[in-house]
């Protein structure tokens, strides 16, 4: 694991070493700080006077050469325009080929000078966060909210492309007007959509992209995934060992998510009906959901060790306790147990593989199509939560073979059964299991100190850029940004080894974004798995039309995510995205409570809607800033940053189906409003915190 300050030192561009954030500087600065606090020599006030003062320099010298840079570009790009017009008059195709190629080192150049600032940005970031950890003071807060917001602000120069824009504007203007387009006088403005096919536009607008946040439907809904990719900017493109990836493999880990989606929420139309047919309460059916999510509490650990020895075998695993667990669910009618009912949705959730589908992709996939192979994930997940209500209202059939019956409490197990068993076949057929060789020889280059730039940090499931030590020294002075002690350098180098050890290493923002997540999940399951009974007793809704009505929430995820990442995501922040997200989940909640009598059905569908839609964009600026504000020793490992959001959701699931089940009791005229006031008060608590940690999130 190469510490921050080393890699900044490994990318540098030489002859622009001196313009570069002093982080080494800054770093012995903050240990000075401590020393003469704890020493009495000085005091807070001069502190963080002192400190500002040292940033604004920093801050300064980036953007002056930040600005002579884009001048000497535009000043480039100025006498290539005189060329290109004597060119028009008398053209010359061995001078057209040349000027293309001028072009292009123009934006080499643009390209060099992104990289530059973003790791700037970057530094600032971390040293920040640094000085916050040591002193428990939020000063990021202050230093953001007094800079950012200012009319001459020099920090946004810094993390906003400010004039980049005409720079890339102008290089992408002519080198469309010089490429050959086979007759056509067409420019990039007359076609915006037109694809321009040139390497460096494509480099310099991924640039652009990371340095603004910006995104688009395929990014944003990866981030759903918590699957990162470095942010830390390199010329260099990752390379994952050819023999690592296997599209079939790949296709098989998108498949198992599918499917255990819709195994999830396949019961969810039917299971207070299946519950009255075995002696229960209908509202034993939250237990019946929740079970699942109690189990999977438990396996997402042991899957998430084992995918570090191997992918194929908890894959094999996964899909044979699938099919007994969904067995034992479909046989419970014919046994009338409910503990066998039970039994075999706790089968079901012990077969969870999510954390090995994540691990596979951030692992073995190439970084070129891990943004894909992410999105591919997430609407995998959405796929199935759309089709499974709607297949468990599409089961309405009765008959029996020997003793063994099929109806619509039964066949949702048998279906599910059959669909493993099948793809049981299919992984034992078609996967591939990845070498792992490589792995362990970039251990051992570690190890004998030789840079590298594909080590599993850079591959983890969250942002993989906070420090480690570079060596004993640097420990002393701190190089971690916001997890470790100074009396335990060795331990800080390597991953969290205990679910209490990654506990302790996360900041309050970290344990913010969780809270919302916890949020969002708790709100998603009260409203999906109380729906059948909510809406017999109010409506009289058939099991058919509770499976539309969930089908059709869950087919709103993909468009939405479309309309979030595509447009709504490239005009603000995702701080504001979060902040808005949140309080409209409130909205839905607060629409969903039955005041008015009596309850009607476009109040219901329209509260469902509006919590749902807001939850689901609520989710991708949630992952997205829980990566970015993360440890790196959360990056790899078994206790990882993909491993606490789904332990965070998954135990929401279980306290929202275990409610759904205990305020059955008092009866069900009670069950909405009771059950919607813990996603009430949990909402406006997430708020709260977002507000305190707002600035924090720049």
């Amino acid at each position: 694991m190469v510490a921050f300050g080393k890699k900044l030192k490994e990318r540098q561009i030489q002859e622009w070493q001196g313009y570069y954030i002093n982080y080494k500087l800054m770093k012995k600065k903050v240990k000075q700080y401590v020393q003469q606090i704890e020493g009495g020599t000085q005091n807070r006030r001069h502190v963080l006077k002192d400190f500002s003062r040292m940033l604004d320099t920093q801050i300064e010298k980036i953007v002056l050469f930040l600005l002579e840079q884009q001048g000497l570009l535009a000043s480039r790009i100025a006498k290539l325009g005189e060329q290109h017009d004597t060119l028009q008059q008398q053209p010359d195709i061995s001078q057209i080929s040349e000027l293309r190629e001028a072009y292009r080192a123009v934006g080499r150049d643009l390209l060099k000078l992104l990289f530059f600032v973003e790791i700037n940005a970057i530094g600032l970031r971390k040293i920040l966060k640094k000085f916050d950890k040591r002193f428990s003071y939020r000063f990021t807060d202050y230093y953001v909210k007094t800079r950012a917001n200012h009319p001459y602000s020099q920090l946004q120069q810094v993390f906003k492309h400010v004039g980049v824009g005409a720079v890339v504007g102008a290089i992408s203007r002519n080198l469309g007007d010089l490429q050959d387009r086979q007759g056509s006088y067409l420019s990039i403005y007359d076609q915006p959509a037109l694809p321009f096919q040139d390497p460096v536009i494509d480099s310099i607008k991924a640039a652009v992209d990371r340095l603004t946040h910006s995104t688009n439907f395929l990014h944003f809904l990866a981030q759903h995934a918590l699957i990162m990719q470095e942010e830390l900017p390199t010329a260099v493109e990752e390379h994952v060992d050819d023999e690592k990836y296997h599209f079939m493999s790949l296709l098989l880990n998108l498949a198992n998510t599918f499917l255990y989606m819709v195994n999830t929420y396949i019961v969810v139309p039917t299971a207070d009906n299946y519950s009255m047919s075995l002696g229960a309460a209908a509202t034993v059916c939250g237990v019946v959901i929740g079970a699942m999510a109690v189990a999977q509490v438990f396996s997402s650990v042991y899957f998430s060790a084992w995918s570090n020895k191997s992918y194929y075998r908890p894959l094999i695993f996964s899909s044979i306790v699938l099919f007994v667990g969904n067995t034992m669910y479909a046989l419970a009618y014919d046994l009338d147990s409910i503990v066998v009912l039970l039994l075999g949705r706790l089968f079901c959730g012990l077969g969870s593989a999510r954390a090995v589908n994540r691990r596979y992709i951030s692992d073995c996939v190439p970084l070129k199509i891990r943004m894909q192979a992410s999105a591919g994930f997430v609407s995998a997940s959405a796929l199935g939560m759309a089709c499974g209500p709607a297949l468990g209202g599409l089961l309405q059939i009765n008959f029996k073979i020997y003793k063994i019956t099929f109806n619509e409490d039964t066949l949702p197990g048998w279906v599910m059964a059959v669909a493993w068993l099948v793809y049981l076949i299919w992984l034992w057929i078609s996967f591939k299991e990845p070498v792992r060789e490589t792995q362990e020889s970039n251990i051992q280059q570690e190890s004998n100190a030789e840079p590298v730039e594909n080590d599993a940090l850079e591959k983890g499931l969250a942002q993989p850029l906070l420090l480690s030590s570079e060596d004993k020294q640097e420990d002393e002075d701190g190089d971690q940004d916001i997890d470790v002690s100074e009396e335990a350098p060795e331990e800080s180098r390597g991953p969290a080894t205990s679910i209490g050890s990654a506990y302790r290493l996360l900041t309050t923002s970290v344990k913010v974004q969780l809270l919302i997540y916890f949020m969002l999940k708790y709100a998603i399951e009260i409203l999906l798995s109380e729906s059948s009974v909510v809406t017999t007793y109010y409506f009289n809704w058939s099991t058919s039309t509770v499976a539309i009505f969930l089908a059709c929430l869950g087919l709103t995820v993909l468009p939405v995510n479309i309309a979030v990442g595509s447009y709504i995501s490239n005009m603000f922040e995702d701080r504001q995205i979060l902040l808005a997200s949140e309080i409209m989940v409130l909205i839905g909640i607060l629409l969903s409570f039955n005041i008015i009598i009596p309850y009607s059905v476009p109040q219901y569908v329209c509260s469902g809607l509006i919590m749902f839609v807001s939850a689901e964009v609520l989710e991708g600026v949630n992952l997205a800033l829980l990566s970015r504000v993360m440890s790196s020793r959360l990056s790899r490992g078994t206790y990882n940053g993909g491993l606490l959001s789904t332990e965070a959701g998954t135990v929401a699931r279980v306290i929202a189906d275990g409610t759904i089940t205990l305020v059955g009791y008092l009866g069900e005229s009670k069950l909405l409003n009771i059950t919607l006031l813990p996603s009430l008060l949990i909402c406006i608590s997430s708020i709260i915190a977002t507000f305190f940690t707002y600035n924090s999130l720049y």
